[in-house]
Order: C-alpha cells, then structure tokens, then sequence
C-alpha cells in the first residue's frame, strides 16, 4: 500500500459534477470497509440547507469557504486514523488550497466523464439544476475550465462506465498494493 495512504488513510474521489463522485464512492468505502462521506452532503447537513440555497444566498465564495473548512475537518479525522473514501464536491479539487491538503494527506482519484455524458446525467436528475449547471453555455466552460485542475489527481479513471466497472477500475490501481 502507498505509503501516503498509510500514513493518512485518505482516498478523495474528484471529477465534474454528475461523474459519479458518490455512487462510487460509496460502492468502493463498502468493498474495502473504509467509512464514506459525501463532503456536499455533509456541508448540507451542518449548514442544514441546500448547496443551491447556500449559492443563492450567499454566493459561491462563500459557498467555497464553508467547502473548504468542511474538508479540513474531514481530513483532520483521516489523519487520525479514520479510513475514509470522501466524494469531493466538483469544484473542491480544483482550488489550490484544497488540493494541497489533499495532495498531502491521501490519494486522489480522478472520475474522468465525458462532456455529453455529464448533460445526460444532469437533465436525468429529478431534484432540479444545480446552481452551477443553469446556464448551458458556462457548464461546458467551467467543465473545460477545471480538467487541467482534474488531472493533477494522482490516478485517472474512466467514468463513463457503470459503477462496478469504475470501483473495479479503482481497486485495481497499484497504491492498494
């Protein structure tokens, strides 16, 4: 096993919105019975509203700001020695101070999705837009905008798959070994 991964028993799962960041997640924290946590979900539950009422009301820079203080503490956990598989928001990983926390503490997966696949997936949600995901024309921007972010993960795997595929994909990365 990956020293880093030793040390802090961190596995952040990156990638777009809609790539599939927490259904494998899940899938791969229950094979290896590590904990699971969704970093969007869990700012939710503590700020106890939506991630679009957060944008809404207060703007993404806030919005990143809550983000990143909830990945620390998250962190701080891992580092204490709690295993744990963390789905990343898609804009977590591409900001410079998130990534070096990360960088230093784990190993980072990359849920490579295409660009027509991530539309699909998002006008099948039933639970409405995402706040970064009104405008059609910025979706494909941003999405461009954060690939080169993406690709400093430490592993790339593709996600326009079914899940199984993926979390196999993952579980067979040599930092397991």
């Amino acid at each position: 096993m990956d020293a880093r991964l030793k040390r802090t028993p961190g596995l952040y799962i990156a990638g777009f919105m809609c790539s599939g960041k927490s259904t494998v997640g899940k899938r791969l924290a229950d094979h290896v019975g590590w904990d699971f946590v969704d970093v969007d979900a869990e700012i939710e539950r503590a700020e106890q509203t939506t991630i679009a009422a957060i944008f809404d009301s207060r703007g993404e820079s806030e919005f990143r700001r809550v983000e990143t203080e909830a990945l620390r503490k998250l962190v701080r956990q891992i580092e204490r020695g709690m295993p744990a598989v963390l789905a990343l928001g898609g804009g977590a990983f591409v900001r410079e101070e998130n990534f070096e926390m990360l960088e230093n503490n784990g190993i980072s997966v990359w849920l490579d999705c295409p660009f027509d696949a991530i539309v699909r997936r998002l006008e099948a949600e039933a639970n409405g837009v995402r706040p970064l995901a009104r405008d059609p024309e910025r979706l494909r921007s941003l999405y461009e905008a954060r690939r080169p972010g993406y690709s400093r993960a430490d592993y790339r795997v593709d996600a326009d798959c079914d899940i199984d595929r993926a979390v196999e994909a993952i579980l067979e990365l040599p930092f397991w070994k």
